[in-house]
């Protein structure tokens, strides 16, 4: 089979899975309950965009009315080598995107993390000039940004720039190009699509030094005319951070600059973390896995309610404040296909996010809805 036979199977596979899962479901979800408030997004992963996971992809129909892809539109994945772009698995996801109307965001355009390496380096491996990686960054985010070009309705145009304390992150981009390496970005990326919304993306935005560096980047930005439409807080968080006080700060900093926030890559961790517990303990790998994988068979009832709650906590948040929040996205849908099941230690039993690992809904979604309602 040539790679132009398999990628039509896919695609035709991709679309009968569209018409699958294109009538109304039987019951209300989330994005009924918030409409006319925010957005209720979910991070779509590999299986979902080739249509394999059917079940997530009903449940995705039924509460979701947004979805960003998890990996395929990142510049790795999607740019490989130089003059040669993969675009098949991100065509499928906009088209499943385009076939059930929903609101759609680009993740993302510049990010040193998963940037492909030849990005940075000559043929000889030395490093590029700033006039080289500028044009390699303008070709990519037009490329790209311009393929989907009304069609996709929001941007991650930069992602983590910064460190904790405010200072930059010494990422390629900032190290060849300079802090303008993120208004050239933005206006890249306003030029590639016009109509489209642009943000940051950030995580840890609850740390002050973070979020006063971010609403001096939106405040910047704006001075010179440059499009930014909003903030992305991103949201890896656990049942002890961050401090709730501190969190809806920042969304209030955000809502000040003038800009709208997005709860972005949502996901909330029970397990302990290994950062702080490292130490001699580390040498009895069984002992110490056993500590870091505590609820292997199911969460005992007081952590599965403690955990239900933590969501609530956040909830009651952003309905508070849905005037400054345009979406909240999940990265990912039930806890079974949750990347922090192998994050930051191979194969524990985490349960991160709103569906469980049969997909169904937690207690908390019924009290989300119940909430919204009110």
């Amino acid at each position: 089979m040539t790679p132009d036979m398999k990628n039509t199977m896919l695609l035709l596979l991709a679309l009968a899975t569209l018409s699958c899962t294109s009538q109304e479901p039987a019951e209300k979800g989330l994005k009924d309950a918030l409409e006319g408030k925010f957005y209720m997004g979910a991070a779509m992963g590999g299986a979902q965009i080739l249509g394999k996971d059917t079940a997530t992809l009903e449940l995705i129909h039924q509460h979701f009315n947004s979805v960003v892809a998890e990996n395929c539109m990142k510049s790795g994945p999607i740019h490989p080598e130089e003059g040669k772009y993969n675009f098949e698995p991100a065509d499928q996801f906009i088209e499943f995107a385009q076939q059930h109307e929903m609101y759609t965001v680009g993740h993302c355009l510049v990010w040193h993390s998963q940037a492909p390496r030849w990005f940075f380096t000559d043929s000889a491996g030395n490093q590029v000039s700033r006039e080289v990686l500028i044009e390699r960054m303008k070709d990519h985010i037009s490329t790209v940004a311009g393929r989907y070009k009304g069609k996709v309705h929001l941007w991650d145009v930069v992602n983590e720039a910064f460190e904790d304390d405010g200072s930059w992150r010494k990422t390629k981009f900032y190290e060849i190009i300079g802090e303008d390496y993120i208004e050239l970005a933005f206006r890249f990326a306003h030029e590639a699509d016009p109509d489209a919304e642009l943000i940051y993306n950030d995580y840890s935005m609850f740390h002050s030094g973070r979020r006063d560096a971010v609403v001096n980047l939106v405040n910047r930005l704006k001075e010179k005319g440059i499009r930014i439409d909003g903030v992305g807080m991103q949201a890896h968080y656990g049942m002890d951070y961050p401090d709730l006080g501190a969190f809806e700060e920042s969304i209030l900093a955000f809502g000040n600059a003038g800009v709208d926030v997005h709860i972005t890559e949502m996901d909330i961790s029970v397990l302990p973390s290994p950062w702080s517990n490292a130490g001699a303990e580390i040498s009895d790998r069984a002992e110490y896995m056993e500590k870091m994988n505590p609820y292997p068979g199911g969460l005992p009832d007081s952590v599965d309610a403690a955990m239900n709650q933590r969501w609530m906590d956040f909830f009651e948040i952003f309905l508070k404040h849905e005037d400054i929040i345009k979406r909240v996205t999940t990265w990912g849908v039930s806890d079974n296909h949750s990347w922090k099941n192998n994050w930051p230690i191979r194969g524990r039993t985490d349960y991160p996010l709103l569906f469980d690992r049969e997909f169904q809904p937690k207690p908390v979604v019924a009290e989300i809805i119940k909430a919204a309602q009110e």
